[in-house]
């Protein structure tokens, strides 16, 4: 049950650094901050800052319980 809290915990976490790292024209090195185009929307994001966040998330819920 924690790990399904974990996940949006990581999105966001993903979400908004690969926003600012991105947004900057880099991409981050170990990062790998990508940018999709998805019809107009262009979003920002890293698979690797992804699984870190919700690792975090999932094992300080793990921790707290």
């Amino acid at each position: 049950m924690e790990f399904i809290k974990a996940v949006p915990l990581g999105i966001i976490l993903a979400f908004v650094v690969a926003l600012v790292i991105g947004s900057q024209g880099s991409r981050g090195g170990q990062l790998m901050i990508f940018r999709a185009e998805i019809y107009q929307y262009e979003l920002w994001w890293s698979w690797p800052v992804f699984i870190f966040g919700t690792g975090l998330a999932w094992g300080i819920m793990m921790i707290q319980r």
